[in-house]
């Protein structure tokens, strides 16, 4: 089998739950994907974030590997670019005889752009040349417009901040919107590329379903709110959990649960905007025979709340509604037994490989990467070694706020440095209602959890190791793990 096209369609802040084949929202394309490929169900991000989401997915790295934390292109980023030394699979690809392009969202590096890592580029979105809020002259204008506007529908009022508006109906025509222009830029591309055998990688990420939802007339009647339920958990109350959530939350509590479920019904409507420029995209690579040797990766950086607990967007929520991704992969000369579920735990992480793995370039794999190759999945058979624990690494976004995540099959374990820790039995509460912390008969699955969480840590070299008596606040510390003298020797603690 030769070396296969790759198409990787990126979304931005899709949850999960949308491409269920049971869920009410349209989404025909990415079915049909999946029903010709496979579906990976329990796929997970590192940081609900688009930054340092998206450097993993280019490493196969952590946040503390490849040095992106939160967003590069404002005064908080903690950095504005990789560390020196990290490489990304388009590198490894490039040298391996591939064809890259880019189209679309990039936002992961203020300091280089698409071109500097070896695509060439088509159209991009979110480039170094993106600066947002660097000083507060931009905003006094809107503040004063917006502080004595009366509250609108769909719109949350923020004194001093200026009110925002979280969905409605655009006067953008679908052909017009920036993603459409993404997408046309790749579908003109991949008219050209059937007249060469050279193997390619093509990137299209489009921005949608962010916030706001903002969608065009056809989108926005799509679905009637009438008829959609709150989420599950809206109702929680949120107690014996993190303040900051409460705080979020008193944000969107504006919102009357019509307007709930009206956002609901905008975003759906977001979601099939985005199935169908997928569909684009899919429709050009069938009309020019080269769908039975590309592998086609739908997924997205990171989830969405929507609703869920009653937040709205993403960052500081350990949820599954935002760290949990939508994921689907088709290869026709290359998946057996198409229309499988893979439940097994996985992260964004394991892309990078996966994409030098069936490109023949395994020895641009990073020796210190911590994501898995898929390509066992793919060929039908279980990998002899696979993880069963997923760990991610919150450091906050503009406002910095350390949150470290063990996810297991059944339990989630969040470390919240300066707030309540939190415990979740996922097989018997999903919605992630009840915190079990501390409950006596879970403290050794807890202290488990955060065992495995400290080796995952040391062995990524996380920065959440100070021994100082404020801030060395875990229940367990890392010598319970990984022994005091590896302890001492991540951060050179002197005895």
């Amino acid at each position: 089998m030769g070396k296969p096209n790759i198409l990787i369609f990126m979304t931005d802040q899709q949850q999960a739950g949308v491409i269920a084949p049971n869920h009410p929202c349209q989404m025909p394309n990415v079915r049909a994907l999946a029903e010709n490929g496979l579906t990976f169900t329990n796929v997970y991000t590192t940081m609900t974030h688009c930054c340092p989401s998206r450097a993993s997915f280019m490493t196969g790295k952590y946040p503390s590997q490849h040095g992106i934390h939160n967003n590069v292109c404002n005064p908080a980023a903690l950095r504005r670019g990789l560390y020196p030394g990290v490489t990304t699979f388009s590198e490894g690809l490039k040298s391996a005889g591939y064809q890259l392009y880019y189209s679309g969202k990039w936002h992961i590096s203020a300091e280089e752009n698409p071109v500097d890592r070896g695509w060439e580029e088509l159209f991009v979105t979110a480039g170094m040349d993106v600066v947002m809020g660097t000083t507060i002259a931009g905003w006094q204008e809107k503040e004063y417009i917006d502080q004595n506007e009366p509250r609108q529908q769909g719109e949350i009022v923020r004194p001093g901040w200026g009110n925002y508006k979280l969905y409605g109906t655009s006067t953008v025509e679908y052909e017009k919107t920036r993603d459409y222009q993404v997408v046309k830029r790749a579908v003109e591309q991949l008219e050209k590329l059937n007249e060469d055998d050279t193997p390619w990688c093509m990137y299209v990420g489009v921005t949608g379903p962010h916030d706001p939802f903002q969608i065009p007339d056809k989108y926005a009647r799509l679905y009637n709110p009438t008829e959609i339920p709150l989420p599950p958990n809206y109702y929680d109350s949120l107690r014996n959990k993190p303040g900051i959530y409460r705080r979020m939350r008193k944000i969107w509590d504006q919102l009357s649960v019509e307007e709930v479920t009206e956002s609901i019904a905008y975003y759906w409507g977001y979601c099939t905007m985005i199935d169908d420029l997928l569909g684009e995209v899919l429709e050009a690579l069938d009309r020019t025979g080269q769908a039975d040797d590309t592998l086609v990766v739908f997924l997205s950086d990171h989830g969405e709340n929507a609703g869920a607990h009653g937040l709205y967007l993403k960052g500081v929520s350990p949820f599954e509604e935002t760290y949990r991704l939508p994921c689907v992969l088709r290869w026709p000369n290359g998946i057996t037994q198409p229309g499988r579920k893979i439940d097994a735990l996985t992260s964004i992480m394991d892309f990078a490989p996966t994409f030098l793995d069936v490109a023949d370039a395994r020895m641009y794999i990073p020796s210190d990467s911590k994501g898995l190759s898929l390509t066992d999945w793919l060929d039908g058979k279980e990998p002899a070694m696979w993880r069963n624990a997923l760990f991610t690494q919150c450091n906050g976004v503009e406002v910095y706020y350390m949150q470290r995540i063990v996810r297991t099959e059944r339990y989630k374990l969040i470390y919240n440095p300066t707030d309540v820790d939190e415990l979740y039995d996922l097989q018997e509460d999903p919605y992630e209602l009840i915190n079990m912390a501390d409950e006596p008969e879970l403290q050794e699955i807890k202290r488990s959890l955060w065992m495995a969480m400290w080796r995952e840590a040391a062995d990524a070299g996380d920065v959440i190791f100070n021994q100082y008596p404020t801030v060395a606040l875990a229940e367990w510390g890392p010598a319970c793990a990984i022994g005091k003298t590896v302890q001492r020797n991540l951060r050179g603690v002197k005895e």
